[in-house]
């Protein structure tokens, strides 16, 4: 009797995607720690327009879990999130004894000193928001990476810039609401998230105000900001 080879899983070929110029990133796994939508939904067209798979995780809880289970090719780590420092998880991943092949930081804030902070936790390149260019993108990881995981003849540098959808940036504005009605209102976090935000959007004056927060907001302050933000969810209502 012949052998069903559906059920033993024989001679069939197991398919690994090939780096292409059109799919440089092809048959990778990218690991995106990101709490903003938005910033992760230009990464997400990014990835896709390169060939590789994404995957998410929103704060280091998150990372750690996914982690556990997979290895990716790249990661990418936000500096602000939720419950602590993505230069914790970048130091953590830099002496992992399996690491990620290329280790990248992203960061909204002062690039020199954002940069300087991620490459001394161990990673290997630094993405400055907003990342908008595929182009941009697509080189920081290919020249970590080993020749042999490049793709084969010219490679068309993209300069177009990918917009993410603007439903991503109202749930980050929403989600910035939901922190301050907080009565345990994390104000250092609020104010890197609100700036990641304002550069990805290139909302100059959500930038300025999100720059001048005090280090605790008074009613006034809050109730300023609260106004602000709100307007800009109408606003995106609207379109």
């Amino acid at each position: 009797m012949d052998k069903d080879h559906r059920s033993t899983g024989e001679d069939i070929p197991f398919f690994h995607p090939t780096p292409t110029a059109e799919r440089p990133l092809a048959g990778m796994t990218i690991l995106v720690v990101e709490d903003s939508r938005f910033a992760s939904e230009a990464l997400r067209l990014m990835c896709l327009r390169s060939g590789a798979r994404i995957r998410r995780a929103d704060c280091l809880a998150s990372a750690h879990r996914h982690l556990n289970t997979y290895r990716p090719t790249v990661a990418v780590v936000d500096l602000g999130l939720p419950d602590g420092s993505g230069l914790t998880l970048i130091a953590e991943m830099h002496r992992d004894s399996t690491r990620v092949p290329v280790l990248l930081a992203t960061s909204g804030a002062d690039r020199a000193e954002a940069e300087r902070a991620a490459l001394q936790a161990g990673a290997d390149g630094f993405l400055p928001k907003p990342v908008e260019s595929l182009g941009a993108f697509q080189s920081e990881i290919l020249r970590h990476l080993p020749a042999e995981m490049h793709p084969r003849g010219p490679r068309d540098l993209a300069a177009a810039a990918l917009e993410p959808d603007r439903l991503a940036l109202r749930e980050d504005l929403g989600h910035a609401l939901s922190l301050l009605n907080s009565d345990s209102l994390p104000t250092g976090y609020l104010r890197r998230f609100l700036l990641g935000l304002a550069r990805s959007a290139h909302d100059d004056g959500l930038e300025e105000t999100a720059r001048a927060l005090p280090a605790r907001l008074a009613h006034e302050d809050r109730a300023n900001l609260r106004a602000l933000l709100a307007d800009r969810v109408a606003g995106l209502a609207a379109v």
